[in-house]
Formats: structure tokens, C-alpha cells, sequence
């Protein structure tokens, strides 16, 4: 039996319509949550909320926005609270890559586009959400906040320089955030590595080709899956990890601490 333990609790889940996303959403809801789901997306993410809802019978609410506007995010984090009577999880997923390249080359639209959606983002999310949220009469905690960031921004990857990047300042937003909304928030990270998501167009041959590409070993000597993620973020949401707070959580089979790191090429500058 699925221990209820989000019973009563409201869950925010942003990149929510698919991938690990869509993952938390099934898991949290299973565990009692009513959810918003917030997603650029709106026709997936319909579907993604309809889904839920019907195997769960939990209220789930979509909410379309542009996390890279502040005045979207605003409007989101306005309604998400009108809607259900409290945001005692927030999963600040939201995020995306654009292409290989070596950092003196990368276009400028490419690294402000990256940095606003990955960095800038969940930053946004953060602000408007966290405020509400330390308000909130839950004790011990008044809530969680459980960021994703990724592998590449613990061992920074040549051929994804910018996204790196993004991922090492989710990272260090989060343990400031630790600091400042200690001790009635916690706040934590997951990093994945290589998981069969969307960023791989769910096709395991191409994210093959992507490792192989990269000269990338797993130690564990397999793939990543949804659910390695999945079951990491149900234990940040749970009870069992209300004592810790500021930590990265890598779940990537090994690759980052002792594996091989990713090198696509080398530079010819």
C-alpha cells in the first residue's frame, strides 16, 4: 500500500508535462497531493493533467506560462495558491538544452536563451512560490522545495558549456536558498545523467548515440530511467528527509563521482 503522506498537501510541479515532470506528478498525486502543473506546453500538458487526475482521482490544475517572464510566473504562482489551499511541495523541473558547442563560440541568443530558461527560470519560480510558501501553518516544516539541475553541473561538460553553466547556478541557488528560507523550508537538488526522457526524444538509440558520442561509461553499466529520478524526488518529499536540507543529489548511475565525464571534441581555438 502507497503511504499517503502528501494527503492534504498541494504540490507545484513546473516542466510538468513530461519527462521527470510528468513522472513527480503520477508519484506525488499517488501519495495524496493535489497538483498544479505548469508547462509551456499546453496541449501536452492537458493531456499529462487529464491522465493524472483519472488514474489518481486527485485535483490537478494546468496552468500554461513562459517561466522565463516574470510577470507569467507571477500570475501563475497567484492562481496555483487561489486554486488549491496550499503549495507544500514545490519542484522546480523546468529546463532545456540547445546544441553542442564550444563556449567562445556559442551565440548570444543561445546563452540568454538557455540561462533564462534553466537559471532564470527557476529562480522566478523560487521568488514568487517560496514567499507564499515559509507563510504556511505545516510543522514541522512549512514546506519543500526540490530543484532539478543536472550532472553537468557538477562535472562541467565541454560540449554543452552554456547549459552547464545554468546547471552549476542551480546548484548554488539552491544551497542559498537553503540558507535563507532555513528552518521552515527545506530545499534540495537532484542532478540526473543520461535518462530515456524527452531530451532524447524517448528513444533509447539516441541517447545511446548521445553517450557514445561523448565517450560516456556508466559504472552501473545502464541507463538512466525516469523512475531513478521519480523515487529520489519521493524521498526529498517525504517526511524521512525533513533533516536534510542544501544537498545535490546525484542519481546518474556513477558517471559524475566515478565514471568517465562526457568529452565531445576539442577545441580548435
Amino acid at each position: 500500500m502507497i503511504d499517503k503522506f502528501l494527503d492534504g498537501k498541494g504540490a507545484l510541479i513546473t516542466g510538468g508535462a513530461s519527462g521527470f515532470g510528468r513522472g513527480f506528478a503520477f508519484a506525488y498525486a499517488q501519495r495524496g497531493a493535489d497538483l498544479v502543473l505548469v508547462d509551456i506546453n499546453g496541449e501536452l500538458l492537458e493531456e499529462t493533467a487529464k491522465k493524472v487526475k483519472q488514474e489518481t482521482g486527485q485535483n490537478v490544475i494546468p496552468i500554461v506560462c513562459d517561466v522565463t517572464k516574470s510577470d507569467h510566473v507571477q500570475n501563475m504562482a497567484k492562481q496555483a495558491f487561489n486554486e488549491l489551499d496550499n503549495i507544500y511541495i514545490l519542484n522546480n523541473n523546468v529546463g532545456g538544452g540547445f546544441g553542442f558547442f564550444d563556449l567562445l563560440r556559442v551565440r548570444e541568443d543561445i546563452f540568454d536563451k538557455t540561462i533564462a530558461l534553466n537559471l532564470k527560470g527557476q529562480w522566478l519560480i523560487a521568488k514568487e512560490v517560496c514567499k507564499r510558501m515559509k507563510k504556511q501553518k505545516f510543522e514541522p516544516l512549512a514546506g519543500k522545495v526540490i530543484h532539478t539541475a543536472s550532472i553537468a553541473g557538477v562535472k562541467v561538460d565541454g560540449g554543452t558549456p552554456v547549459y552547464s553553466i545554468s546547471k552549476a547556478g542551480i546548484i548554488a541557488m539552491m544551497q542559498l536558498l537553503a540558507q535563507s528560507l532555513a528552518p521552515k523550508i527545506t530545499v534540495n537538488a537532484i542532478s540526473p545523467g543520461y535518462h530515456l526522457t524527452g531530451a532524447y526524444k524517448d528513444k533509447l538509440d539516441v541517447m545511446k548515440m548521445t553517450m557514445d558520442e561523448g565517450h560516456v561509461k556508466t559504472p552501473l553499466n545502464r541507463y538512466g530511467t525516469v523512475e531513478d529520478v521519480v523515487n529520489v524526488s519521493v524521498f526529498l518529499a517525504s517526511p524521512d528527509s525533513n533533516f536534510i536540507t542544501g544537498h545535490n543529489f546525484i542519481v546518474d548511475g556513477g558517471i559524475a563521482e566515478v565514471g568517465v565525464q562526457a568529452y565531445y571534441f576539442k577545441s580548435e581555438i
